[in-house]
């Protein structure tokens, strides 16, 4: 008996090292309904791997990239609001000194602020970051900001060669909001994907919309077609819009 358990340890760590493996190469559209802590302090938030003071910031970079920007409510026990949200946008824009960014919207959620940005040269939208309702802290929305962004994120230069090489993206506007809906319709039946997606290097993101009101957000990769939900939000509960894009 003793010989048969000494043979069974190896293969159970054996065995335990395959599935971890397996779980490692899971993709986005597995890890999509995976929601992560998302408040301050949690994996996406401020001081964590995501946030400000984190591990993971593309912003700033020599490539031209986004930058992360200290807010100025620290210890704040009140939430600032959307237009406070906005003036600190304004301010990280004259810090940047790029005058062909502007915003295109600002919404509100419940654990951040969420904030689009765009090229007026082009037409595209360039990245999407995100603003601690508490501190003001500015920094990149994690997910596919981050991971797919061919221009403006983490792997422009490791994945994509220089910014902006990645060629035209293989997903048209309608298939991204084919594969949105088809995503959403398991994932939270009874909602709908918004008819407008915005197009940014690398991947689209569209608004998710329940009893006609909007719900969440989640992005497509412009290349595999791959759905990523934003599950970092919150509840929503406001927006402005400021530029057409």
């Amino acid at each position: 008996m003793m010989k048969k358990l000494a043979f069974m340890a190896p293969l159970a760590i054996l065995l335990g090292a395959g599935l971890l493996a397996i779980t490692a190469c899971a993709s986005p559209e597995t890890a999509s309904s995976y929601r992560p802590p998302a408040g301050p302090g949690g994996m996406m938030g401020p001081g964590s791997m995501m946030g400000p003071g984190g591990m993971m910031h593309p912003w700033g970079s020599s490539r031209g990239g986004m930058m992360e920007r200290e807010g100025q409510y620290q210890n704040q026990e009140q939430r600032i609001s959307i237009d406070q949200a906005l003036e600190i946008v304004d301010d990280y824009l004259r810090e940047r000194h790029d005058p062909d960014l502007e915003v295109t919207e600002i919404m509100e959620f419940s654990y951040n602020f969420y904030v689009e940005f765009a090229e007026k040269s082009t037409g595209l939208h360039a990245f999407e970051a995100l603003i601690d309702p508490y501190t003001g802290d500015l920094y990149p929305e994690p997910g596919p900001n981050m991971m797919w962004n061919t221009k403006y994120g983490m792997m422009s230069g490791m994945m994509w060669g220089t910014p902006g090489a990645a060629g035209e993206m293989t997903v048209d506007e309608a298939q991204a909001r084919e594969y949105a809906q088809e995503f959403i319709n398991g994932y939270l039946p009874g909602a709908e994907v918004a008819e407008e997606a915005d197009r940014f290097y690398g991947y689209y993101t569209l608004h998710v919309l329940k009893d006609g009101k909007i719900y969440g957000m989640l992005s497509v990769n412009g290349y595999t077609g791959q759905v990523w939900y934003h599950s970092w939000h919150g509840k929503f509960l406001g927006m402005k819009e400021l530029s057409e894009h």
